[in-house]
């Protein structure tokens, strides 16, 4: 279950035996079946949450009660509500289960005691934080100034899975549009080829 982790994390930094075997100490692992929160918007969001299998999503509700795709989450990958996370701020967002997911569970303790026992993992989250911020301003970037026929083709581009994993309604709230629109579309690039 940790190796996948470790790998990713070795590719950044190289853990000693020694210290890859401590680092396991400071997750939690658990299960949550589909549908089932992780966070709610209101609360504060209380992991890091890395995926060992399954899909997660992070979204936000407005008052009329319309949900827009934040994130999505599958394996290998890490989610959070940043804010909420590291400052204790009330979660804008709720994560919950699109699968059936298996996860590691990393406190703000943790996080924070991990930082100062294993000094290597100073280097590994400055750099995944650095990923994180540069993948947000290019989908802020993308949302805002191409089409919604370009971004989403430079969606599947990038995560050619997205669409078996998950719902089309997900992915279009993700972009921005309606499961109508992206239904039309789909099927008018369908018509292209």
């Amino acid at each position: 279950m940790f190796q996948t982790l470790l790998s990713r994390i070795n590719s950044i930094v190289s853990l000693t035996a020694q210290e890859s075997e401590h680092f396991k100490t400071f997750f939690i692992e658990k299960k949550f079946r589909k549908k089932q929160y992780l966070a709610q918007q209101g609360e504060p969001c209380k992991y890091l949450i890395f995926v060992v299998k399954g899909a997660l999503k992070a979204y936000t509700t407005d008052e009329k009660g319309n949900n827009t795709i934040m994130q999505f989450a599958i394996e290998d990958w890490w989610i959070t509500e940043n804010n909420s996370f590291f400052t204790g701020a009330p979660s804008m967002y709720d994560i919950d289960a699109v699968e059936d997911t298996h996860v590691l569970l990393l406190t703000h303790e943790n996080y924070e005691k991990m930082l100062v026992e294993i000094p290597k993992m100073e280097r590994y989250w400055r750099v995944m934080l650095e990923k994180r911020m540069i993948a947000m301003q290019r989908r802020i970037t993308i949302l805002l100034t191409y089409a919604l026929e370009d971004n989403y083709k430079r969606l599947l581009e990038v995560y050619p899975y997205i669409s078996t994993r998950f719902p089309q309604h997900l992915i279009a709230s993700y972009l921005g549009t309606s499961p109508e629109t992206l239904s039309r579309l789909r099927k008018a690039i369908n018509a292209k080829k």
